[in-house]
């Protein structure tokens, strides 16, 4: 007989018993799951220690239980140590065996051990400290290393910041999604105004708005390492760099590994001859500001400037937008990006197009910035640089493994996202593309699956895009502007939101949704979407692509109504020529 207890999950006590997945006289075997625990970041399985029977449960759903607090009794330990020890769930049996080589592409799914053991040795050397070693923890790397432990790998994490989840849940994608839902708020109050609704002006405590992004970063971060101490997943931290073909130095230590997955990502791209002034910053620097400027120069239309740019116009800033190109987002369509610049252009202080700055020069009262075509400068208090993102293939030390890399720092993989030498995958923004974090994830699971043996290839027909600006523009598929420009024959059709009650009802009627179809077949090519929500309505689309639907299964969809999705339907309906809500735009017998 032998007590099963609560085993170190972290820096938690008084977690709550949420799911009780035995009974007494069940028989478990080692590492079954017994209980599910739940703390503010995330649900974790406590696992039998030993084969054996429960004898007792000490607990029910709803207890709070600590390191240490008694779960159950277990007798008959199978598998467990001689003396039948097994005080805490902590306990590990002995480790199995692993495979001597990854099974064939037609072989089940290799068994999770209860402890992953050094990976098997290779060919030709001895073997390695790992089976497979992740370099970057992002949504691409933790995505490869979690999917790897699950499919029996013994894996290890590496990361160079303390925290996991890389520039997207750290400084990326996470919080600028937590400021711009504060953000929309804000403006919200404003535009009910209009409607009979007024607030008074809101008061910003920005230390406690940067507090509170700071939280939702870190249940997040905090619910990786979790997951990470769940799957067995060891967790290097340090800066990384390549030693050899099968071996990274990380800090002081080297490790060995039989397949690498490089996930190193991307960093902000900077601009030559800038003064170096704390007043210029990146994005990151954005997300965490110290006051709110009153005057601020944002370089960079694309999606990651124009966020921000939202972010601190809500606060109060005055927000001034340079873009070189003659189109803000210049990836989308310009009839997509029309109802954003037009919201924009009457908020904004200034948005200047086809224009470059020329010079900033660092002064005690500000920043004075040129442009070209304009001989007068202008004072900003802070200058925002968000004119994209360059990878960072170059700074891993990729060719002591034998890795290409090309001169933009970029290292090109097959469809199994294999490098030139076969034992090592890239994923992720490194590997060029849509540098998105849905795209980084999808890639993972490949190379992780890959390396365990199993046949599959990344073969995604489209990457959908959004920028979650007010409005917010998403894109997937064929683009009016590729289709053009490469000569490919389309039908096309324009819901306006002005004709949606929903959008209406939000006072938010400037929106549209875009398809385009084959025109014999009616197979969805190309959606665009701008207006509120647009970044979850493109799924729908993109579903459709990946489906092979055509315009008439859309439509025959039945979609909740009053609701934003309608439009995506309705869209559908006027290629079809069964629409009512609006005149068809041509008549099809039917």
């Amino acid at each position: 007989m032998s007590d099963i207890t609560v085993p170190d999950i972290g820096d938690f006590e008084d977690v709550p018993i949420i799911e009780i997945l035995v009974s007494v006289g069940d028989t478990v075997s080692a590492e079954d799951p017994l209980v599910t625990l739940e703390s503010d970041k995330a649900t974790m399985d406590v696992p039998a220690p030993a084969g054996g029977t429960i004898e007792s449960i000490d607990v029910s759903v709803g207890d709070r239980v600590s390191q240490g607090s008694k779960l159950m009794t277990l007798s008959g330990d199978e598998g467990g140590d001689d003396d039948g020890d097994a005080s805490s769930a902590g306990s590990e049996p002995e480790p199995e065996q692993a495979p001597a080589s990854p099974p064939a592409e037609d072989s089940p799914e290799p068994a999770v051990t209860s402890e992953p053991t050094p990976a098997p040795a290779t060919d030709d050397g001895p073997a390695r400290d790992f089976e497979v070693v992740v370099l970057g923890s992002g949504p691409g790397g933790y995505t490869a290393a979690f999917r790897a432990a699950d499919l029996g790998l013994k894996v290890a994490l590496v990361e160079r910041h303390e925290q996991l989840g890389g520039v997207c849940l750290n400084v990326g994608c996470i919080p600028s999604k937590a400021l711009l839902h504060a953000a929309r708020v804000i403006s919200e109050t404003q535009e009910m105004a209009e409607h009979g609704v007024r607030f008074a002006e809101p008061k910003i405590d920005l230390g406690a708005l940067i507090g509170w992004k700071q939280s939702v970063v870190d249940r997040l971060t905090g619910g990786l390492s979790q997951l990470a101490k769940q799957r067995k997943v060891e967790v290097i931290h340090g800066e990384a760099r390549f030693s050899g073909p099968n071996t990274l130095q990380v800090a002081e230590r080297e490790v060995s590994f039989a397949h690498c997955i490089i996930a190193a990502g991307s960093e902000a791209a900077r601009i030559p001859g800038l003064p170096d002034d704390p007043r210029v910053i990146d994005s990151t620097g954005a997300l965490s500001p110290d006051e709110i400027p009153g005057k601020l120069l944002v370089v960079g239309g694309g999606i990651i400037g124009l966020e921000m740019a939202c972010v601190y116009d809500a606060l109060g800033t005055k927000v001034t937008v340079v873009e070189m190109m003659d189109q803000l987002i210049p990836g989308a369509d310009p009839d997509l990006i029309r109802p954003l610049a037009k919201r924009i252009g009457e908020r904004y202080a200034d948005v200047m197009l086809s224009t470059r700055v020329d010079t900033v020069r660092a002064q005690k009262n500000g920043l004075q910035v040129t442009f070209s075509g304009d001989a007068k400068s202008k004072r900003f208090d802070r200058v925002l640089i968000a004119v994209g993102r360059v990878p960072n293939g170059g700074a891993i030390g990729a060719d002591a493994a034998g890795v290409s890399v090309d001169e933009r720092g970029f290292i090109e993989v097959d469809a199994q996202m294999r490098t030139n030498v076969p034992h090592i995958h890239a994923i992720g923004d490194i590997v060029g593309g849509p540098m998105l974090a849905h795209k980084a994830t999808h890639e993972a699971k490949v190379a992780a699956e890959v390396i365990a043996g199993r046949n599959v290839a990344f073969d995604a027909l489209t990457v959908p895009s959004v920028a979650y600006t007010d409005p917010e523009v998403a894109w997937m598929g064929l683009t009016e502007t590729q289709a053009k420009a490469e000569g490919i024959e389309y039908e096309k059709a324009v819901m306006p939101w002005a004709a949606s009650g929903r959008a209406l009802g939000l006072g938010r009627p400037e929106g549209m949704t875009k398809i385009l179809t084959e025109i014999d077949s009616g197979r969805v090519l190309g959606c665009g979407i701008v207006g509120v929500g647009a970044g979850d309505l493109i799924s729908e689309a993109v579903l459709a692509l990946e489906m092979g639907a055509s315009a008439e299964d859309i439509a025959l969809t039945i979609h909740p109504h009053p609701t934003l999705s309608e439009t995506v339907a309705f869209s559908a309906e006027m290629i079809d020529g069964s629409i009512t809500d609006l005149m068809p735009p041509r008549k099809r017998s039917r």
